[in-house]
């Protein structure tokens, strides 16, 4: 057939839903990451955690392994809030070496190579790639906190009897609550420093950094001028500050729930404009 009579015809395969077309994304990415040896050592070595707190579960459902233990060890062996909170402590360290690792490689490879230009030549918005990566980023650091956070939750629903339920059952939503505002986080620390830095050791240093950095400045604020407040400029405390609010448990001195809140919703805004100033298919040196 000649080739001028190969004209234009409109394609006529199934078009993806507007609000689920960001997901291409983070379903070519997953495999990427899933293929580094790196990615599934990680994960495996952030469960054993997880699998020793179902250990103390067991160990503290157990009437007949308690009756030879003394009254102020079995005091020790009850799980309430501040055993949630420690798991959940554990676990935010792990989840961010997880983000510093796998983060870099999210966006500072397509800033590199000026790939930008091929995601937005789709029918793909900055919204949607932004929101992809970070799905990316939610569905990893996901199996190793909140899922096995409310396994063990389900777990001793399920051991111990239904007044430790109706008198808990918060502890659950506290959970999923908590780990998802440090997944959130995590999330946008990871995408805004691997959109500031092309480099991947340089952007996962970054990730690190903010953490350290932060938390030695509020320390630092506080012991000069022995004060509390400069607390909220540490993301790691005011994300455990919330905790203590979710779990019930007695916070450290410092400000409230809702001013570290407060403090880190602005951090989280403040990332999200970095990310938008950076991610963009074209820029304009002057």
């Amino acid at each position: 057939m000649a080739v001028y009579r190969l004209g234009y015809k409109r394609y006529q395969g199934k078009v993806t839903n507007r609000w689920t077309r960001f997901m291409v994304v983070p379903r070519f990415t997953w495999r990427r990451l899933f293929q580094q040896r790196l990615t599934p050592v990680l994960i495996a070595i952030a469960l054993i955690w997880p699998l020793l707190c179902a250990g103390f579960i067991y160990l503290a459902n157990s009437a007949e392994l308690l009756k030879g233990l003394g009254k102020q060890f079995q005091s020790f062996l009850e799980v309430n809030g501040d055993f949630f909170l420690v798991f959940m402590r554990v676990q935010a360290v792990l989840a961010v070496i997880l983000a510093a690792i796998t983060g870099p490689g999210l966006i500072a490879p397509d800033l590199a190579n000026n790939a930008l230009l091929l995601y937005f030549s789709h029918p793909l918005t900055r919204a949607d790639y932004t929101l992809g990566k970070l799905a990316v980023l939610f569905g990893i650091l996901s199996c190793i906190t909140w899922i096995p956070g409310l396994l063990l939750f389900g777990l001793q629903v399920g051991m111990a009897d239904r007044e430790w339920f109706l008198d808990n059952w918060e502890l659950g939503a506290g959970i999923v609550v908590g780990f998802m505002l440090w997944i959130a986080l995590l999330s946008l620390v990871a995408v805004a420093s691997s959109a500031y830095a092309r480099m991947k050791i340089v952007s996962g240093a970054l990730v690190l950094g903010f953490f350290f950095v932060l938390g030695g400045v509020s320390t630092l604020i506080n012991e000069v001028f022995r004060v509390t407040w400069a607390r909220v400029l540490n993301p790691a405390w005011t994300s455990r500050r919330i905790w203590c609010a979710l779990l019930g448990v007695n916070p450290e001195a410092g400000p409230g729930a809702l001013a570290s809140l407060s403090a880190l919703v602005l951090t989280m805004m403040l990332l999200v404009l970095i990310i938008e100033h950076k991610v963009r298919p074209v820029q304009v040196i002057t």
